[in-house]
């Protein structure tokens, strides 16, 4: 009468842990590069928002009608959310009381603003990972958001 296996052989068992290895170690590498890939989307997200906050300041800054204009209301159903902007063309200037008012939100985010350019950098991030904005024409400068900048 025949006997029935039960259960896994001891070289079994060696040989799927050995082959689970060989699959953790050559996936492990494509989940290293995880963190950089994360810190450069945000800094596209925040380059995004800045570039949405120039173009809504400049609406409101045109629909006020005033040219002269230095100070625009940003808020909402009657909030006061003043933003400083560049007279005759509504760009934000690069202050906090500027750019960073029009953001209204940069959680995770230092803005270090000389009064003529931004550089904003992720809080605890790489400092060579920042994104520079003008005041003076409202551009954004992604070129230093590459890998080997943000990698670390």
């Amino acid at each position: 009468m025949k006997t029935m296996q039960k259960g896994f052989t001891l070289i079994e068992l060696i040989v799927v842990i050995v082959i689970l290895g060989i699959l953790a170690a050559t996936a492990l590498p494509r989940f290293i590069n995880v963190a950089t890939d994360a810190r450069i989307a945000a800094m596209n997200g925040m380059a995004g928002g800045l570039r949405s906050a120039v173009a809504l300041a400049q609406s409101r800054y045109v629909a006020t009608g005033n040219p002269a204009a230095t100070t625009i209301n940003m808020g909402l159903t009657g909030a006061v959310q003043a933003v400083d902007v560049a007279a005759g063309t509504g760009i934000p200037v690069a202050t906090a009381a500027g750019i960073q008012a029009a953001m209204q939100a940069t959680d995770g985010f230092a803005l270090a603003c000389t009064g003529v350019i931004c550089t904003i950098t992720q809080t605890g991030g790489p400092v060579a990972c920042a994104l520079t904005y003008t005041g003076a024409t409202g551009v954004v400068n992604t070129a230093a958001v590459i890998a080997a900048n943000c990698g670390g």
